[in-house]
């Protein structure tokens, strides 16, 4: 008896939800977190992306830059990426791969969680 066996490549995951999903929804299971690429009807199977690169919304205003490298987690209260994990409250997104300025209201993610 194998020890494993493949199911999928892990770029998406298989998601049904109790309610219909936008896409671009974040979508956060426990310390995983996901984005619907495409619309999903309520009860009906789709998926979430949980790899890949994506343009996050962010705080605007002084003090709120995001470096290249940088951890990124999403604050799932204000819809938002965040350099603050909150004690574990906000979930492990990815790294910031292109440097956001005070102003920019969107931070580029490569997903890895």
């Amino acid at each position: 008896m194998p020890q494993a066996t493949f199911v999928q490549d892990g770029m998406s995951i298989d998601y049904t939800p109790g309610a219909a999903v936008p896409a671009g929804e974040v979508v956060v299971q426990g310390e995983l977190v996901g984005i619907a690429k495409f619309a999903i009807a309520a009860n009906a199977l789709g998926s979430l992306s949980v790899d890949g690169v994506y343009d996050f919304p962010k705080a605007t205003g002084g003090g709120t830059a995001i470096t290249a490298g940088a951890t990124l987690y999403w604050d799932d209260t204000n819809n938002r990426a965040t350099t603050n994990a909150a004690a574990g409250a906000n979930k492990l997104i990815g790294k910031c791969i292109k440097a956001a300025v005070d102003a920019d209201t969107t931070v580029r993610v490569r997903m890895s969680q």
